[in-house]
């Protein structure tokens, strides 16, 4: 991309005339520090007075994707992601829209973008928290610039993107209600969010595998397997943060590895390892291979390997605008269900 379609991007987005005087357009997209200095939108005061909000180690999940995109067979671990994206993709052609400027919140390779084309997003800003994940990222046919950022702090101004998208990046916010809220907040009026993020039972075989274990081995359990956002409660939670028009559904993904052991590999890989700030350092070798041994004879299928389930959260939300149909006013009905079987069929006969 040139560096003169690059700059103009940056202003479409919102970075004030100072930030885009101190970029190096020629070899660095990272975000300006005068983006960040002065940010329109921060997360909730409880995210920062309240200990338990603070679940995520934010440094270390960075550490793991750079690790996981220094791996020289990396491309073999993306294969989750390239299947949520797909979906994520989908669901932007469900759209009968063309999008002129896009954010693909946490797009890491563009796992998203690799499936679109110039007749539904004309440009798209791709923004991760790992410099190492974006200069790896695909080459596709949208007109793509990317830019380091943390998707809990978003260096843009309101109502900036026509389209917002999300995959497989927020289930690791530590406030998700204030990630939500500055999604809602950069997008145009009648803007869409469409997004993707595991959540409900997911890995449910591996972590009652390691508590049994880690219970039997050494009289407790730390968390191993981080926290996940039902449905129920992330529909409540895109409500609260503006959106309207709400669809939330989820898919079931299940995946089978030889063993417990080439799941965790596979997780590692994928940048996807646990970081609550309240997880054990180190899980003994004897308590693996009892928790190994726990996955296979509760979990196993009958060719030896053993099963992995995914619940992944599809969202889409759109920014308030007064053009979007409104509910009607309550009681304003003129037809009662119990009539329903009074309507005329074809023909013009009645159903009895």
């Amino acid at each position: 991309m040139s560096s003169r379609v690059f700059w103009k991007l940056l202003q479409e987005a919102g970075a004030p005339p100072a930030a885009l005087s101190r970029i190096c357009i020629s070899s660095c997209h990272r975000v300006p520090t005068c983006l960040r200095s002065e940010p329109r939108r921060r997360l909730s005061s409880s995210s920062s007075s309240s200990s338990s909000m603070n679940v995520f180690n934010r440094g270390m999940k960075r550490r793991q994707k750079d690790w996981a995109a220094s791996l020289q067979v990396q491309h073999q671990y993306d294969y989750l992601r390239e299947e949520v994206g797909a979906r994520v993709a989908d669901r932007v052609y469900d759209i009968a829209r063309t999008f002129p400027l896009a954010l693909d919140v946490g797009g890491g390779k563009s796992h998203i973008a690799e499936h679109l084309n110039t007749d539904v997003v004309q440009r798209l800003v791709l923004t991760d928290v790992s410099q190492q994940i974006l200069a790896h990222r695909k080459q596709t046919a949208v007109s793509t610039v990317s830019v380091q950022a943390d998707e809990e702090f978003l260096p843009f101004r309101e109502n900036s993107f026509d389209l917002v998208l999300s995959s497989m990046t927020l289930h690791w916010t530590n406030d998700l209600p204030g990630a939500l809220s500055q999604i809602c907040g950069v997008l145009k009026p009648d803007g869409v969010f469409i997004g993707a993020m595991v959540g409900g039972e997911t890995l449910y075989e591996l972590r009652c595998s390691l508590q049994l274990a880690e219970t039997e081995r050494e009289g407790g359990f730390s968390p191993r397997v981080s926290p996940f956002t039902s449905m129920s409660q992330l529909g409540n939670l895109l409500s609260r943060a503006g959106f309207s028009m709400l669809t939330v559904d989820v898919d079931e993904v299940q995946i089978h590895y030889p063993g417990m052991m080439e799941l965790m590999t596979d997780l590692q890989g994928m940048g996807e390892s646990n970081c609550a700030w309240n997880r054990r350092s180190m899980l003994h070798r004897d308590t693996m291979l009892a928790a190994a041994a726990v996955y296979k004879e509760m979990y196993g299928n009958q060719d030896g390997s053993v099963p992995a389930t995914f619940d992944v959260i599809y969202m889409i939300g759109w920014k308030p605008h007064e053009s979007q149909a409104k509910p009607a006013r309550r009681g304003s009905a003129t037809t009662s269900f119990g009539d329903l079987g009074k309507v005329e069929q074809p023909g013009g006969n009645q159903k009895p």
